[in-house]
This record gives C-alpha cells, structure tokens and sequence, in this order.
C-alpha cells in the first residue's frame, strides 16, 4: 500500500526533472561543446573601419585570437587560456562555469561567468556573466556572436571557433 502512496510522488519528481533539464537542443549544443576549442578569430559584424575592443573584460579583441577554451559538460566547468603575444597580450587563465540559456522565441545562447580556480565561486557577485548567441555549432566549428553598441548602432563581435 506504501507503493501506491509514493507512486503520484515520483511521478511528479519525474516531469520536475524533465522540465528543468532543459530542450533537447539545449541538451544537445551542450554535448556538442563538450570539449577542448581555439577561438581562431574575432570578426565584427556592422563596424566600419578599425576597432579597439576589449573582449570579456579582459583584454584586446587581438589577445584572445588563438586562446585555448575547454568546456565540461559533465560539471558545467571550463576555462579560458590567453597566452602572451608579441608582449601586448599577458599570459592568463580563466575558470568559468558554463551553460545554454534558452528563452522562448529567442536564439540560443552560451552563458558563463568568471570564478575562481579553488573554489570554483563567482569572482565578483555583481558581474551578470556574458550570454553569447549562438549562431552555428557543429562537431568541429562553433560561432557565436555577443552585440554591442557602436556609433549609437547596434554590431556584433563575432567568436570563431574550431574543436580540436
């Protein structure tokens, strides 16, 4: 009789888990992110001319070209590695935790914050994170794209990446 009592239990852990596992897409850019990437390059998309951006609040747009990012998806960790280029680029290594944010008719998109490396704690409370959309994904090539204004006009930087 205990059985019969826990049964609407369960049942209702079940679709919980169901709905906070997220869309199968989600589920799926996730897997396919797992890994080890070389953000090739940074384009930019409605800018004229030359551009001096700082990238993730941390260097030049020219620092992070060629960086080494690695992504869990078993513990939604991974990091950042910018190394030293031409002495204009200090060498750095950055944690973050990482997941797809969806929202009903809108892209989807990449979200991490910075934390850590012991404890693996958001660095600073107040930073939201970054939410980059997703534009293409792919086993082997990954591009996604963070807006930002330029001359009172919206643009977009543009992250290419290759696996491997």
């Amino acid at each position: 009789m205990k059985k019969l009592s826990l049964l609407p239990f369960a049942f209702a852990l079940i679709l919980l888990l169901q709905a906070c596992s997220g869309s199968k897409e989600a589920r799926n850019n996730k897997k396919t992110i797992d890994g080890n990437w070389t953000l090739q390059n940074i384009t930019f998309e409605g800018i004229t001319g030359r551009l001096k951006a700082q990238v993730l609040d941390e260097a030049g747009f020219e620092c992070f070209e060629n960086s080494a990012w690695r992504f869990n998806q078993n513990t939604s960790l991974g990091s950042y590695e910018i190394t030293k280029n031409g002495g204009e680029c200090a060498s750095k290594k950055q944690n973050f935790r990482w997941s797809i944010y969806e929202e009903k008719g809108m892209p989807t998109q990449l979200q991490f914050k910075k934390v850590d490396a012991k404890f693996y704690k958001p660095i600073d409370e107040k930073t939201s994170g970054y939410r980059l959309k997703i534009t293409s994904i792919s086993k082997t090539n990954m591009q996604v794209k963070s807006e930002i204004m330029f001359e009172g006009k919206p643009a977009f930087l543009v992250y290419n990446f290759v696996k491997g």
